[in-house]
């Protein structure tokens, strides 16, 4: 698991930047009705995306929660008091304070079901009825472009995906949450090239391949095999779900 108060200041730059954000808040938006007027942006992170969610609409009041305090400070300059620091499985917000709620790249960082569950939960309890959740599914899996890095990477240890799409269905349910519509958007600026992917597990990326183990230094000498080492392969392709509250 990477460790986001050390990830934070070089964050935005490994992850897409700017292009990526305009594709997640492009099409979190158009899953969000037009009338929402109170947005809560779950795991906002660097508050890059957050940030463009709360600019696209007028009159949509955007708050932005994460747990890491080295995110929740860049996200805070972002969205000057706009952002909470706070843990997603117990958010500080009244029962139905909330149009909608976004958890864009959180439901797979979950340690167990348990977890995702909890946190759907919490979104479900701050949602008011009639408001939608909008959350990203499979995330692990839009990595997976059928690249020559993904076969390298395919022998590595796997673990249950906690935001696997019958999951996510299955918190939702729970929580009277029902299906109301789905999109993709690219993950502009996150193709990886043979090196990059090498940064990426020295830098435990790659939670089931800690940084050097024999496993990952056998990764490491497949993927510097690899031709064209500078080239990036295809983006990833994320998928969002909505779910509407009763």
């Amino acid at each position: 698991m990477l460790d986001y108060d050390k990830e934070a200041e070089g964050y935005d730059a490994w992850r897409g930047g700017e292009p990526r954000a305009a594709a997640a808040a492009d099409a979190v938006l158009g899953l969000v009705p037009p009338g929402a007027r109170a947005l809560l942006d779950l795991a906002c992170g660097t508050g890059i995306v957050t940030r463009r969610l709360a600019a696209a609409r007028d009159g949509l009041r955007v708050t932005g929660v994460d747990r890491s305090p080295a995110m929740a400070r860049q996200a805070a300059d972002r969205l000057p008091g706009a952002v909470v620091l706070a843990d997603a499985r117990r958010l500080p917000f009244r029962d139905g304070e909330f149009d909608a709620v976004t958890s864009v790249w959180l439901l797979h960082l979950a340690p167990t079901a348990e977890d995702a569950r909890a946190i759907v939960a919490e979104c479900a309890r701050v949602l008011r009825p009639g408001g939608v959740y909008v959350t990203t599914v499979d995330k692990g899996a839009s990595h997976n472009v059928g690249s020559d890095i993904d076969a390298v990477m395919a022998a590595r240890p796997r673990v249950p995906a906690m935001d696997a799409p019958h999951l996510v269905e299955s918190y939702a349910a729970e929580c009277g949450l029902r299906a109301a519509g789905r999109a993709r958007f690219p993950g502009r600026g996150q193709g990886r090239s043979p090196r990059r992917a090498i940064a990426d597990l020295r830098r435990g990326w790659f939670a089931t391949v800690p940084p050097g183990t024999p496993l990952a230094e056998e990764f490491v000498a497949r993927l510097a095999a690899l031709p064209d080492q500078d080239r990036d392969r295809p983006d990833p392709v994320f998928t969002l779900r909505a779910f509407r509250k009763g």
